[in-house]
């Protein structure tokens, strides 16, 4: 049963991805076709990461009332939903006001999966599991870029994700009955956590460090997931479809560095794996500065790659760094507060984009990659006076 439930985690991981890359890939189509500002695209990730903000916060006493389980099912229906309606839009306004229902879809199961299988399963489970959410987010570009090849335009691409959305809902709906059996067995239960407010997690200068590395981590992972098409085609002069196919490889990078991280968690430990990942970004950010096609797409694989397994795990430094019986606060809140960063951080650069050109963009991750090796040095100097101080 655990690993038929692991197999379902996995799933719903495959569609927390999907939203997440498909808006990014479709809007250099999008907003030619509306006759908008690039810069556009702001406003409707600008509200999706609100509404992921605030089911992150709340998650953890979502959790604690209705359990992991109906979190993933009701949080797939509700993004199901959304890319539906996304395929049907006739214009930004009601993209944005989808975008609130699609952002609070996403948060709760993020959070909820992350603290289960960080608590529940191995290393390299935990590293899979984003392993998934990768192949979520290269599933998403691919089939957008195959839509726009054959006719169908971004508005076909997002009815093929809603169609695989919809499936992965009824998977989710169908595996409740199993979180049921599963909460019998000792060892797999969700055992009761502390509730901790914001300020008292906040008040932890460790915890604060921990969670500075994941927002400028996850502000590079989203701005290459906004920017990424929209930097091939317009900094690097691609067409359109042609930014949407090779953006692909970005996502490819993402899902294979976790799955490398994966297979070597066995033999290193998650806080080696994260300094691995972050000399492969470095390198990556190198490359990506190359005023050339090819250096480009290279350079977001390799960033892809490097950056990737850095979620996984920092995620699961949090128990052993802080304990089980707070993990769930933590997670939630370090999950809300990376969501902050990736609803300022991306549209910070539409507006650098728009005044400037798309052709700043590997200097923008510079920076984000720069203060995330320093909140790094300084979590290394805090958390060992953190541990000291509980002995």
């Amino acid at each position: 049963m655990t690993v038929l439930l692991l197999i379902i985690i996995y799933i719903a991981y495959i569609g927390l991805g999907i939203p997440d890359s498909v808006f990014g890939a479709a809007w250099p189509a999008i907003y030619r076709d509306f006759d908008i500002p690039v810069s556009y695209s702001s406003y409707v990730t600008m509200l999706v990461y609100a509404g992921t903000i605030i089911s992150s916060l709340i998650s953890a006493r979502l959790i604690a009332k209705i359990g992991t389980g109906r979190v993933g099912a009701i949080s797939t229906v509700l993004t199901a939903a959304a890319l539906f309606f996304f395929s049907k839009s006739p214009g930004i306004v009601s993209m944005c006001i989808l975008a609130l229902p699609l952002g609070l879809g996403a948060g709760a199961v993020d959070a909820a999966m992350n603290n289960y299988v960080a608590l529940h399963y191995s290393n390299t489970q935990m590293n899979f599991l984003h392993c998934f959410y990768g192949v979520g987010v290269a599933v998403s570009p691919y089939f957008m870029s195959v839509a726009m090849n054959h006719g169908g335009g971004w508005r076909g691409g997002y009815t093929i994700m809603f169609i695989i959305q919809s499936v992965i809902s009824l998977i989710m709906l169908l595996s409740l009955p199993l979180w049921k059996k599963i909460n019998t067995i000792p060892s797999m239960s969700e055992e009761p956590q502390k509730i901790l407010t914001i300020r008292q997690m906040l008040s932890t200068s460790s915890i604060r460090s921990l969670i500075g590395v994941m927002m400028f981590s996850c502000s590079i992972e989203s701005v290459c997931l906004v920017w990424g098409a929209t930097f091939l085609a317009d900094g690097r002069g691609m067409t359109p479809a042609k930014a949407a196919e090779l953006v692909t490889l970005y996502f490819v990078g993402l899902a294979l560095g976790r799955f490398f991280s994966g297979v070597l968690s066995s033999k290193l430990t998650p806080a080696f794996l994260v300094y691995a990942g972050q000399a492969v970004s470095a390198v990556s950010v190198i490359i990506l500065m190359i005023p050339n096609g090819f250096a480009a797409v290279a350079g977001l694989f390799l960033i892809g790659f490097g950056n990737g397994s850095l979620f996984p795990n920092m995620t699961l430094l949090i128990p052993a760094y802080f304990g089980r019986d707070i993990s769930r606060s933590v997670i939630g809140l370090q999950m809300g507060m990376c969501y902050f960063a990736i609803m300022l951080v991306p549209p910070l650069f539409g507006i650098i984009a728009r005044n400037i050109g798309a052709f700043m963009f590997p200097y923008y991750v510079l920076i984000l990659f720069t203060v995330m090796i320093l909140c790094t040095l300084m979590l290394n100097k805090r958390i060992k006076k953190f541990k000291k101080s509980q002995i």
